[in-house]
């Protein structure tokens, strides 16, 4: 694995430990409050970056998302595709 894949992985675990965390959290409150309460969190604190990466970690499959932040997906502002330079 090179350097940028490593730090790929390494970004992408993070992003689903954060998101997670999160989760966690809300899983304290009624189900839709907590539903509605990490996508309120991840649309105020996120970066469009981060949601953009967290998007196609969900489009690929979602693997290892806590299962609240699935559903809270749909309220979650989804970036427009990042612009590749023109070469």
């Amino acid at each position: 694995m090179s350097h940028d894949e490593d730090h790929v992985a390494s970004t992408s675990e993070k992003l689903v430990r954060m998101a997670n965390q999160i989760a966690t959290f809300f899983h304290s409150k009624p189900r839709e409050e907590g539903i509605a309460g990490v996508a309120e969190h991840i649309n105020k604190f996120w970066e469009p970056r981060m949601r953009r990466q967290m998007f196609e970690m969900i489009d690929a499959g979602g693997n290892g998302f806590d299962e609240l932040v699935l559903v809270a997906a749909p309220l979650i502002r989804r970036p427009a595709p990042e612009q590749k330079p023109a070469a």
